[in-house]
């Protein structure tokens, strides 16, 4: 059982990867402090009393859960403003209201982004996890562990059971497979 003091350390010391894991999934600020701010209290309500050990774990997949319950939040949210926004102004006094004029999506959202934009990121996301895919087990485990969960070195070794060395290889040899494989079909990252 992890006691209050490893429990706020470990809440300490993730705080800030959680943040940039958040940003880099809903590309908002405010969002993705309210998103840490929920994992953390989750973890800390319902998991406070597992080992110290399982923190790890168990925060990636609160703060991935709580990241998919913001996506499915906005999903609804936006479909509602979607329904409400056909009931605009009516009458003589606002004939020349253009619905499309009044709302202008944020830039850098994914309402601004183009069908194409969206097909080609999507494509292109579809391929990277192929090749992601494709790689040996222990170099997949060790890169998305590092770039995908953002852990350091030692926290991957600790996860992985292996060296430091071994980490930083098998990510060495997974990036470089990547970039390989994905320079092949094109795609400069």
């Amino acid at each position: 059982m992890a006691t209050d003091k490893e429990l706020s350390d470990f809440l300490e010391n993730v705080e800030r990867r959680a943040f940039k894991q958040a940003v880099y999934a809903v590309r908002k600020d405010e969002s993705a402090l309210d998103i840490v701010q929920d994992a953390m209290i989750k973890l800390a309500e319902k998991y406070g009393d597992k080992p110290a050990a399982e923190l790890p774990a168990l925060f990636q997949r609160i703060l991935q859960t709580t990241i998919l319950d913001y996506f499915r939040r906005e999903k609804v949210r936006n479909t509602w403003v979607s329904l409400f926004s056909g009931m605009g102004p009516s009458g003589d006094e606002h004939e020349d209201f253009d619905m499309l004029e009044s709302y202008a999506a944020e830039a850098g959202s994914e309402a601004a982004e183009s069908g194409a934009d969206k097909f080609e990121r999507q494509q292109t996301l579809d391929i990277i996890d192929a090749e992601v895919q494709k790689l040996p087990a222990r170099q997949r485990e060790a890169f998305l562990m590092r770039y995908w969960q953002d852990m350091d070195v030692a926290e991957t070794a600790e996860a992985m059971g292996c060296s430091e060395g071994s980490v930083k290889t098998h990510c060495s040899r997974a990036t470089h497979a990547l970039a390989e494989a994905l320079a092949a079909k094109g795609i400069k990252l």
